[in-house]
């Protein structure tokens, strides 16, 4: 539903972030995007979440060191709640999105303005450039810009500048989100897809600029990615239980894996006790086994390749690459089968990160 308190916002750039335990990753978001160059006035409004790690305090002295930093409360801690109370209390006609563990590239801003205006869009993204510290991080970072690991969406990598489904981010006109109703609150992870899918519904376009480029850190540890997957791919399954085919069809791979696992396994069982065998056993085991056998090899392949790295994090690609596709499929699952229900991003809260050198 249209925001009916809206009022019309003066011209200016309005950064807007959630914060939650992110104490390692503030300082360098917040200097990225205190770095911008503009010639229009500018703000970032903090939505600080109930941290328990010191970011509440460091954002506090932040804002008290510099006064374009306005800080909004997030009691609920979830990230489209958050979104929505710092575009409420923003004052300019562009909003920016940005978050605590990404760092905007020099002259995103500026860019990203004219690309809004050259375009004509109601929302312009760009281009997650992932990266890491550790050889997990590297690894997990590595995925992340590959097509093999989260699906081949345009601001993986893409590099044709046009109209897209999504935008990573994004940089929005103010007056398009009152029109559409900001984020959808009951969204707890996908909601910029969704916004981005009821802006095209109301006939405005988004656009994908490759030359927009965001640093993204991807989590630290495994447990943290697994847990981050899983609650993806949960609300990912809930979209298209409130979708169905306007989600695309990649997101239907992570699931068919999962599911194809499952039924190896029950096979090999069947095999074991003899309950299959003969030819129905060379035939069900060419169905269900070598596609299997074509996963492993994929992923045996993309760690061995030559940007694979050092030793330690082609390693951790052979359990990172299943990781991420089994846990966002069985989430996935799940919120088709069941709702995403309450499901958070349990990898945010509680946790300590290693902070960025």
């Amino acid at each position: 539903m249209p925001d009916n308190d809206a009022t019309v916002p003066d011209p200016g750039v309005s950064f807007v972030m959630p914060v939650l335990n992110e104490r390692a990753y503030l300082e360098h978001a917040v200097r990225s995007v205190l770095a911008q160059q503009l010639d229009l006035p500018a703000e970032l409004v903090l939505a600080l979440g109930p941290s328990s790690d010191g970011t509440t305090e460091l954002a506090r002295d932040l804002a008290a060191a510099d006064p374009r930093i306005r800080l909004v409360d997030n009691s609920a801690a979830h990230i489209p709640v958050g979104l929505n109370a710092a575009i409420r209390a923003s004052r300019y006609a562009t909003i920016i999105r940005v978050d605590a563990h990404s760092e905007l590239s020099p002259g995103y801003a500026a860019r990203a303005l004219a690309t809004l205006e050259r375009s004509g869009a109601a929302n312009v993204g760009g281009v997650m450039r992932a990266d890491g510290r550790t050889p997990f991080q590297k690894a997990v970072a590595r995925l992340y810009n590959s097509p093999v690991g989260l699906g081949g969406g345009a601001y993986h990598g893409g590099t044709e500048e046009g109209e897209a489904e999504s935008a990573y981010l994004g940089v929005m006109r103010r007056e398009v989100l009152d029109e559409v109703g900001l984020f959808d609150e009951s969204v707890r992870r996908g909601e910029d897809w969704e916004l981005n899918l009821r802006i095209r519904q109301a006939g405005h376009r988004v656009w994908f600029d490759p030359q927009l480029a965001v640093t993204y850190w991807p989590r630290e540890s495994w447990l943290r990615l697994a847990r981050q997957f899983r609650a993806t791919g949960a609300w990912r399954g809930e979209l298209v239980r409130r979708f169905g085919r306007r989600n695309g069809i990649r997101y239907f791979a992570p699931p068919a894996l999962v599911v194809l696992v499952a039924v190896a396994a029950v096979v090999g069982v069947l095999q074991a006790t003899r309950v299959i065998g003969g030819v129905l056993s060379v035939v069900v085991s060419a169905l269900v086994y070598l596609p299997l056998l074509a996963y492993v090899l994929l992923v045996l392949a993309v760690a061995c390749s030559p940007s694979g790295g050092g030793l330690r994090q082609r390693l951790w690609t052979l359990a990172v690459l299943p990781t991420m596709h089994l846990s966002w499929g069985l989430g996935f699952i799940g919120g088709v089968l069941r709702g995403a229900g309450d499901t958070v991003d349990a990898s945010r809260l509680g946790t300590r990160n290693t902070p960025l050198p």
